[in-house]
């Protein structure tokens, strides 16, 4: 990726937030004083700031992303398998603290591995996303174990979490952890290659997540009206073919046919071409069929460093992934990269950047 792009808030309007590609990732609003978070997505509150290039831009993650240049930059290489990304080992882990994975949403890999880094000093600080009802979410920085179980769980609602990155960035001494989607990690990889001065190199640790969508904000009133007063205990969207919603509260079971769902999800979602979040040092996902197991792709020597550190010190447990669910799992990546790749209304995609020669081999 050329660390320089000579493009700013006008092209970041034209190109992502009027075609409705804004991820609400956060970077943007946390930078420019004319640009918030509106609706739960990024809006241009005072047009024509001056500026002809623009941290706006740089850092979206739908403004673009030039695949070959990030891997050389992250890994010093171009990845070699398609379906995935670079890695260097993918298994099946899980926490070992029974009480991780008892609040945690499956195997609690992620609360491990954050809670492990912080106590042996890996990090100082972390960035997660909160929910204080488990249906909305928003950034927090957390520095001890306490402060992490309270972040336990998935969030099915968009989160700027890379507002609290640039926040932790300002306040941190040291190295911090940040745990994302693929957009928010591609947004903090766009941050350390960039020649704007940031600190981003503060980061040093980045878990991404597993995702093929999230909602907007109207979903959490929607979820609320469902339920009531009642308190939602976790939210969860089991594996294929459920095809539902489920909300836990502390009366009863509620499933919802994901249909009366979707309507919510954000625009910019179906056009990302990542699900295992493949610039991450580390990314965690289900194991289908397993649900107190996660599956783990170690992508970086630092990734890889701090998962042995955590298997060595018996926090972490792990197992090979069976054969059938890795090749389910590469199917399924390939099934999105494909239809991404095919999407009819090309400007859509063209803030991607892959080799010729590799998209012809996913299409």
């Amino acid at each position: 990726m050329s660390s320089v792009v000579v493009k700013g808030p006008r092209d970041l309007q034209e190109n992502v937030l009027n075609k409705g590609l804004c991820s609400a990732c956060g970077a943007c609003t946390s930078l420019c004083p004319y640009i918030d978070m509106v609706k739960g997505k990024g809006a241009v509150i005072i047009e024509h700031c001056g500026l002809s290039e623009g941290k706006c831009y740089n850092f979206c993650p739908r403004a673009y992303i030039d695949v070959p240049s990030l891997d050389k930059l992250i890994f010093g290489f171009y990845r070699k398998d398609l379906a995935l990304g670079s890695n260097i080992s993918i298994m099946k882990a899980r926490a070992k603290d029974s009480k991780i994975r008892s609040a945690a949403q499956y195997g609690g890999v992620v609360s491990a591995l954050i809670t492990y880094a912080l106590e042996t000093g890996k990090i100082d600080a972390a960035v997660l996303a909160k929910s204080k009802d488990k249906i909305s979410a928003e950034p927090t920085v957390v520095r001890n174990r306490k402060e992490v179980l309270e972040c336990v769980g998935s969030k099915y609602v968009v989160c700027p979490t890379v507002t609290g990155v640039l926040e932790a960035i300002k306040q941190e001494k040291s190295k911090i952890g940040v745990v994302g989607t693929s957009c928010q990690i591609t947004s903090v990889r766009k941050m350390q290659a960039s020649d704007f001065e940031i600190g981003a190199d503060k980061v040093g640790l980045l878990i991404g997540l597993f995702c093929t969508w999230a909602v907007s904000p109207d979903a959490c009133n929607y979820v609320r009206n469902l339920i009531g007063h009642a308190k939602v205990i976790k939210l969860d969207v089991p594996p294929p073919p459920a095809n539902i919603l489920v909300i836990q509260t502390e009366a009863k079971r509620i499933e919802v046919p994901l249909d009366k769902v979707r309507k919510f999800i954000m625009p910019a979602c179906n056009v990302c071409f990542d699900m295992t979040n493949e610039f991450a040092d580390i990314s965690v996902g289900t194991v289908e069929g397993a649900e107190d197991w996660n599956t783990v792709i170690v992508r970086t020597k630092e990734g890889e460093k701090i998962l042995q550190g955590a298997i060595d010190a018996g926090v972490i447990e792990t197992k090979p992934l069976e054969k059938e669910r890795l090749n389910h799992l590469c199917e399924a990546s390939l099934t999105r990269k494909r239809r991404v790749l095919t999407e009819k209304e090309a400007e859509k995609v063209a803030y991607l950047t892959i080799r010729e020669e590799d998209k012809t081999k996913i299409i």
